[in-house]
């Protein structure tokens, strides 16, 4: 059910990104024109074109329906994303055990204000390091890591 992303899974790929972004966040940022005007699925997508980066980094949940997705860069898992629809039914879970046990994955971002996101991967054996860092000048970001053994 996990697969390398294809240029046919973008639009999809996108629409999750967008929709995450407006459902989970703009609650904190209350920015209009960032979540409504420069965050769009066309323009996302075109950031997970054929032959980026980005798209050769990503996997998606496919059970005849792309339903969710994460990217990995390196160790970093850079993105993870559930259509809101399906969220709490362990496709988050089996994309973070892929990327963790398949792609050697051991730490993310994640932002300050996202406590159901924080308790999600220290659910899943990430604890907070300690490390944090301001991503666009007002973006709070904590790391989180799998502790080394």
């Amino acid at each position: 059910m996990i697969r390398k992303a294809l240029s046919a899974d973008v639009s999809r790929i996108a629409e999750m990104i967008v929709t995450n972004y407006r459902v989970n966040f703009y609650r904190f940022f209350h920015n209009d024109a960032f979540y409504f005007g420069e965050l769009n699925v066309l323009d996302t997508a075109s950031e997970y074109a054929e032959g980026t980066e980005k798209l050769l980094n990503t996997y998606v949940y496919d059970d005849g329906v792309v339903k969710g997705m994460i990217e990995v860069s390196g160790r970093e898992i850079v993105k993870l994303y559930v259509e809101p629809q399906f969220q709490s039914s362990g496709i988050g879970a089996e994309l973070l055990s892929f990327a963790v046990n398949e792609l050697h994955a051991d730490w993310l971002w994640a932002l300050e204000y996202n406590e159901r996101g924080i308790a999600f991967y220290k659910r899943h054996g990430f604890v907070l390091t300690g490390e944090k860092m301001i991503e666009d000048e007002w973006v709070p970001l904590l790391k989180l890591a799998i502790p080394s053994q």
